[in-house]
């Protein structure tokens, strides 16, 4: 353990600079968001500790308030969606609605198959229309993994 406090002792920018490092490849590992603030703070705080008299004790209650100051900060600022408002282009579902597809067979008692986007869907009908096999129809919502359709 003697070395760890030589190589801190001679050259803190780097010790700071790997924790960093390690707080960076844990938070690309979890994708939480929550890592890359104390991780923004290590490098400050290893560009600090060139400067800064006190040694270990003044740069850990640096890092410190500056991992408390910048997460709070970024959790207050930063908007947790930065895709903004539009659909989740990993929703399936979601992507469909609105969308006009054609029907796969014939609907019987208001339940049927609808092909949309290259993908064969299970269908409800709004209403008393029953598609025919080929006929147009629109998604207007989903319920579960099944569409409600009208037809077009």
């Amino acid at each position: 353990m003697t070395w760890l406090i030589e190589l801190y002792v001679t050259h803190p920018l780097w010790v700071w600079l790997a924790v960093g490092g390690l707080f960076l490849a844990a938070e690309v590992v979890t994708g939480t968001g929550w890592l890359l603030w104390p991780a923004a703070s290590t490098v400050v705080v290893a560009l600090l500790s060139t400067v800064l008299p006190g040694g270990f004790p003044v740069d850990l209650t640096v890092f410190a308030a500056l991992t408390i100051a910048t997460t709070l900060l970024g959790r207050r600022y930063l908007p947790t969606n930065v895709s903004g408002d539009g659909p989740d282009i990993n929703d399936n579902l979601g992507r469909v609605v609105g969308r006009q597809g054609v029907t796969v067979a014939a609907f019987e008692h208001g339940q049927g198959r609808v092909f949309i986007d290259g993908k064969e869907w299970a269908a409800v009908v709004e209403g008393d229309a029953q598609p025919a096999l080929d006929q147009p129809v629109t998604v207007i919502a989903t319920e579960g993994s099944v569409l409600r359709v009208k037809v077009a």
